[in-house]
């Protein structure tokens, strides 16, 4: 590799040694500090999906209509994939640690302003800031875990992880009963509450997440591999005396030529010339989960109040949200034994058929009857959903896992997750204005239901069998020392290159 600045050439075996561990509290501690920030993720998308109606009321919110609310979603969407991209690079270059710590400082002070907003115009600003800490978080926390948690259990890890968002979402849902009840509490107080809970929440799992160690893999790369070998050390004789195990032996080594930068048109060249097909792979997964779920689901609450004369959305909303943390919880598992491929091509496609469906007979749906089918919907897609970004943070290089993250989520995100939400918030106010009905809507329906059919059709054809792979046999690192065995690159559609 001719890019960057070339600091030694090593031999390790710290990958093997992590992947070889038994699952224990310290690995716990990596979900719980690194995962449990998608809690606040749905905390937040279901605060604004819910309280549409104190914050279109210009006496105790800002005066929005349901196209604001639909644009407040999209500015969150929007600032989450300018983060991504920003402190995507940044993660690769810097670190892990250093980079989850500061989107999460990002995303605390963002919610806070967002609780003091004043205007339309603040609240607007404040979103975007708020998604940018959360699109950052994305890149440096998948990419930390994945270097963390042994490959048998990455799959499964992943999954539940990034399917915890809806543990928040249903928190969400709830705290809005009593905050939006004017017999409990002021309602222009209510909404900004809601908000600055999800910044006292960010403070507590700022101080857990201040134990997770840097990624080791990250370090022996970039030049620090005593401390990283330090590191695999103490987290072999943590998991040890916690499991009561003798761990076994790692024989396994990678040599990789140590560089303190990776340069941007390398990485780029690894996205789009070595893995084109895991590029089209990414991206199609990308666009329909973004496109289902932000359209959805940040005007789910509207969509209650407008068409069906629901007054408190909060329980539809919880019970929708739970149905989705179970399908992430119990359907992750299988991504690790059924395997990668299978389960994208399934949760996809099926999620996507049931959605046209559910798109053509809208008018037939109560407010319950509808939760309900959607409780079915996503407990299906949202495992396929989780595992998208599984897949953009192990096909990849891992000199350039956290950038390829935020990549494929910026661009998937923008083209689903930004129009999604002004799509149908711009149904919404048009059917309303015209006196239409909830099928006026079904366009939404439609257009997502396809695109989570392609990226079935897609993860068919195209999809990586990584289950209990490590992460160096799937991609190669860019600075490993080339052998017998070939490139890792995109020969394969479907079975991964050893390195």
């Amino acid at each position: 590799m001719s890019h960057g600045v070339e600091t030694g050439r090593i031999t390790t075996n710290i990958p093997a040694r992590l992947d070889r561990l038994p699952w224990s509290r310290w690995h716990w501690l990596v979900v719980i500090g690194l995962g449990t920030v998608w809690i606040l993720d749905g905390l937040e998308v279901t605060i604004v999906g819910s309280m549409s109606d104190a914050l279109a009321n210009p006496k105790t919110g800002l005066g929005m209509s349901s196209f604001d609310v639909g644009l407040a979603g999209a500015t969150y969407v929007a600032g989450a994939c300018v983060g991504a991209l920003f402190f995507g690079q940044l993660t690769d270059r810097f670190g892990r640690k250093k980079l989850f710590l500061l989107t999460l400082g990002v995303y605390t002070a963002a919610t806070v302003l967002t609780a003091f907003s004043m205007s339309p115009l603040w609240y607007f600003v404040a979103r975007f800031f708020t998604g940018a800490g959360i699109g950052g978080e994305y890149a440096a926390i998948n990419s930390a875990i994945d270097e963390l948690i042994p490959a048998k259990y990455r799959g499964r890890v992943d999954v539940s992880i990034n399917g915890s968002f809806w543990i928040g979402a249903a928190g969400g849902a709830l705290l809005t009963i009593p905050l939006l009840d004017p017999t409990v509490i002021d309602q222009s107080v209510g909404w900004r509450l809601a908000f600055g809970l999800g910044a006292i929440l960010a403070v507590g799992i700022l101080i857990v997440r201040r134990a997770v160690p840097e990624s080791p893999r990250w370090l022996f790369i970039h030049g620090r591999e005593e401390e990283a070998e330090e590191i695999v050390t103490d987290i072999e004789g943590t998991v040890s005396k916690e499991s009561g195990k003798d761990l076994p032996e790692a024989s396994e080594t990678i040599t990789v030529r140590q560089r303190k930068t990776i340069s941007l048109p390398l990485i780029a060249k690894t996205v789009f010339t070595m893995y084109p097909r895991r590029t089209i792979l990414c991206f199609s997964l990308f666009v329909g989960q973004a496109f289902l779920y932000n359209a959805f689901f940040f005007t789910y609450g509207d969509t209650l109040t407008n068409f069906e004369g629901v007054t408190q959305t909060g329980y539809y909303i919880a019970v929708f949200a739970l149905s989705n943390f179970a399908g992430a919880l119990l359907l992750g598992p299988l991504f690790d034994s059924i395997g990668r491929v299978r389960m994208l091509t399934v949760t996809y496609g099926l999620s996507g058929i049931l959605l046209v469906i559910t798109g053509l007979t809208l008018d037939s749906y109560t407010a319950t009857t509808l939760t309900l089918m959607g409780c079915i919907i996503f407990f299906i897609a949202s495992a396929g959903a989780s595992a998208a970004y599984l897949t953009a943070s192990e096909v990849f290089p891992m000199e350039t896992r956290a950038l390829c993250i935020a990549f494929f989520y910026a661009i998937g995100t923008a083209a689903g997750g930004i129009a999604g939400p002004l799509l149908f918030g711009k149904l919404i106010d048009d059917a309303v204005k015209a006196g239409g009905g909830i099928s006026s809507i079904a366009l939404g329906y439609y257009i997502g239901g396809a695109l989570m059919i392609a990226g079935g059709i897609v993860a068919a054809f195209l999809g990586v069998k990584a289950e209990g792979q490590s992460l160096e046999s799937i991609a190669k690192p860019l600075t490993a020392e080339d052998d017998d065995s070939g490139s890792s690159a995109d020969h394969s559609t479907t079975t991964p290159q050893h390195a």
